[in-house]
């Protein structure tokens, strides 16, 4: 049985099945099913499952269920990070289901996954896909969620989308810090850039995208300019991150359409209107062997900034720029 996630958001109270999956490539849309339906639940026995260690122990799942609650007449288990390789186990238990329920929570499942295909047939199971957020919805869920505070202008919802790149997660917990500092409920446009980090992240990104763009006299410039805060080593690293898997993404795509502009348009989740004609230039400079050379030094990096604790991680994110510059601009 299928449901649409636009209208679960609104009350899950109406999921009312024993089974339910929740699916796709929006982790933010499905954490908050995940909170929501705790609320809902909060009187039941809550147990937190990862497929993983049902396929270990196969006996995992079913001894959740027989064993009954010396405290709570009701169970919800919530099983993480699932796949095709549930359904055998779920078809095994169902049976035996009474007060106990169970919600699913996976990633990109394709039209030919049997999990997806039989949740989707059924007439008594659900699920409902969780698909990217585009700057609409965004837009909403940062005016819903800020619409008693004073303040709230159009600008600030724009530079929260442009340091969130329409990641819920990340604007929620943008949300949570605005929340948490303007207790009176009185926004201060002149607080909001340093709570969100907004001329820092807007410093790196500027240089991230001069260096991928293979501007070495810029990128030298800025290099001396930008302060590199210590907090934010992870950020810049994942910020670079994304701009390659994009890039990649793009070359991959280009092969059935050599439109670059409408590839772009076509990228899910949406590219904020700022970034198309970054992107665009930039794709005309990297290929796939460029790509690839990217992809293996920012892996590098990423090992060496987590498992070295004694390394000057921004020198390491500095210098992995000027290498990411000179492979730009490199023939």
């Amino acid at each position: 049985m299928i449901f649409k996630s636009y209208n679960l958001e609104k009350n899950t109270k109406i999921i009312n099945n024993k089974i339910f999956l929740f699916y796709g490539e929006n982790e933010g849309l499905k954490n908050e099913f995940k909170k929501q339906l705790r609320e809902v639940y909060k009187d039941s026995e809550v147990i937190n499952l990862f497929q993983e260690e049902i396929i270990k122990n196969q006996n995992t799942l079913i001894k959740e269920i027989t064993n009954k609650s010396l405290f709570e007449e009701k169970k919800t288990i919530f099983i993480s990070q699932v796949n095709d390789k549930i359904l055998q186990i779920l078809e095994e238990v169902m049976d035996n289901l009474q007060n106990e329920k169970i919600f699913l929570f996976g990633d990109i499942l394709d039209k030919k996954s049997k999990l997806r295909n039989y949740l989707e047939k059924s007439k008594i199971y659900g699920i409902a896909a969780c698909y990217h957020d585009n700057e609409i919805t965004i837009r909403k869920i940062i005016s819903s969620k800020l619409n008693s505070f004073q303040g709230l202008t159009p600008q600030i919802v724009n530079q929260i989308i442009q340091s969130t790149g329409l990641n819920r997660n990340k604007v929620n917990n943008e949300i949570e810090k605005i929340e948490s500092y303007f207790q009176d409920k009185k926004i201060d446009p002149n607080k909001i850039d340093l709570l969100l980090n907004i001329k820092s992240n807007d410093d790196f990104n500027l240089l991230k995208d001069e260096a991928l763009n293979g501007n070495k006299n810029s990128t030298n410039r800025l290099l001396a300019d930008t302060v590199f805060e210590v907090e934010n080593n992870i950020y810049y690293l994942n910020a670079i991150n994304q701009r390659i898997n994009k890039l990649n993404e793009i070359e991959n795509m280009k092969q059935k359409n050599s439109n670059v502009e409408s590839l772009i348009s076509s990228l899910k989740p949406p590219v904020f209107w700022k970034d198309k004609p970054i992107l665009i230039e930039q794709s005309r400079k990297w290929n796939k062997n460029k790509i690839q050379i990217a992809l293996k030094k920012t892996y590098n990096a990423e090992i060496e900034i987590k498992s070295n604790s004694s390394i000057r991680k921004d020198l390491l994110i500095k210098n992995l720029i000027i290498e990411l510059c000179t492979t730009a601009s490199s023939a």
